[in-house]
Parts: C-alpha cells; structure tokens; sequence
C-alpha cells in the first residue's frame, strides 16, 4: 500500500479474540524513501516469523530496495520483534533513542545499532528526509518522526489510529503531545490503527481529551473523593463494563501521579485495617 510519494506500509492484520484486541486495527510497518534508490523501516513488529515473512514479502514487492536504515520508535516487544532477522536480511544499522541503544546492541551486537540525536534529519531516499523528535510519556525511550514532504509524523504508540494509548508518564506525555501538535502534521502514521488523514485535528483531541478528563479528576478530589476506585466511579460512566474498570484506574492513577508531580494534589500514607473472614 502507498500512502504519499515516499511511504509505502504493509498492514499485519491482528485477532481481535487474542493479544490483537490492545490492536484494534492491526499493525502497519513503514518502508520510507524511494524503492528505487534507497529506503528505511520504521519499527518490525512483533516477534512472530509470519510477520517477518509479510515484512520480507512487502519488501520483495517493492523491489529489493537498499534498507539503510531501521528507525525504532520505542522499545516495547511489539515494535522491534523479528528485529534480529530483518536488520541481518537487510545488512542495515538500526537507530534508536539513547535509552534504548545497550538494550538493542546487548541483541544485535555491537556496531548494529546508533543512538538517534534529538531532532536529527535522516536521510530515506528520493529527497525525502525524517526528524527524530523524543516523545517520552508512553515509554520513556520513545521517538516520533516527521516527514516536512507532506508533512507526516509516524507516531509510534504516542498516538493510535483506532484506540487511545497507554501512558507511563503522563507530564512527559501531555509535553510530547504538544511537540506533536505544533509541527501541525496533516497525515498520522501510528504504529497501531488506521491511517489518520486529519493529523492535526487527531494531535489535538487527545490533548483535549486528556485535559477534560484530569479537571474531572480534580473536580472529583475538591468534592472529597479520595480512592482511585470511587474516583473511577465519579469521573467514568456508571455503564463502564466491569472488565474495563482495571484499565480506568490506571489511567486515574497516571493522572494523579501527573497532578502531584506538578504540586497541584497531595498523597496521604496508606491505612491498614484487618481484613474480615
């Protein structure tokens, strides 16, 4: 599949009854440049070797392209599986986050691997260039890449076609947002999900999104609640399934641990009381 002059993907599709349904909307795996002179890969997936074949397959389908580089956007086991094969079918260096670097020369060995600089132009072929921007919040090794041709971001997990994203730190991750926001993309790329053609308008409403539900939170605090469970149960709707009430909670908990590192809420030591038979 094309997507601009200089971006070609293959969509892995995922099962929505297994590991798939944190995917809804599968995986795309990004060759960018021209198949003609040379290209690079943004992420390989998962582990498993039917991805790596469909990689292997879409690269054959492109020609062979020279692979200069693999651009990893962050660590997570879904975003460098099959990273050994491919950098060796390839014979390509694989550029990463500082902080990722020793996890993926520990794999690859050593000369394999080189950090990225914040805000460094990689060359992809044809003309076409990628800036690496460190967008830490999801994971704190994570980079996005903006294409100016077309004015593209590849955002990794920072954001999803189809599904918002989970967060580790959330200060780091409202802040990559707004990196995000002012290179005012108008095509998204994200790891995970359907293409997004309205970039800036997407960048945008996960910002909003975020800021509404922590002034709920802090509604939620100035009205006495003080567990995250009954801050679940004021700020989320009472037809939230139960399966799903895990998943508000930690998103609460990022919230809260946003709100105390910037000062604005406080956390009490944790009482013990004996637990009933």
């Amino acid at each position: 599949m094309q997507i601009t002059k200089h971006i070609y993907a293959t969509h892995i599709e995922e099962d929505p009854g297994g590991f798939g349904a944190m995917h809804p909307g599968g995986t795309h795996i990004y060759f960018v440049g021209n198949p003609n002179d040379h290209m690079v890969m943004v992420d390989s997936g998962e582990p498993y070797r039917s991805w790596t074949k469909q990689i292997s397959d879409f690269h054959a389908e492109l020609g062979k392209p020279l692979i200069s580089a693999i651009l990893i956007t962050h660590g997570h086991g879904d975003h460098i599986g099959g990273l050994d094969r491919l950098q060796e079918q390839f014979g390509c260096v694989v550029r990463c986050h500082p902080k990722l670097e020793p996890t993926l020369t520990h794999r690859l060995g050593q000369g394999n691997v080189e950090k990225l600089r914040s805000r460094e132009s990689v060359p992809t072929g044809g003309g076409a260039k990628l800036r690496a921007y460190f967008t830490p919040g999801h994971e704190e090794d994570h980079v996005s890449y903006y294409m100016a041709d077309g004015k593209v971001v590849f955002s990794g997990d920072t954001i999803l076609g189809n599904s918002s994203s989970s967060v580790r730190n959330l200060k780091q991750y409202m802040a990559s947002l707004e990196t995000l926001a002012g290179l005012k993309p108008d095509i998204l790329c994200p790891g995970h999900g359907e293409i997004i053609k309205n970039g800036t308008a997407r960048v945008e409403g996960y910002i909003r999104h975020r800021t509404e539900r922590e002034n709920q939170v802090l509604a939620a605090l100035a009205k006495g609640v003080e567990s995250v469970d009954d801050i679940v149960t004021a700020v989320y709707s009472r037809n939230l399934r139960r399966n799903l009430r895990s998943a508000a909670a930690r998103n609460v908990r990022t919230h809260l641990a946003k709100l105390k590192e910037e000062g604005r809420v406080t956390e009490s030591a944790a009482t013990y009381t004996v637990a009933k038979s």
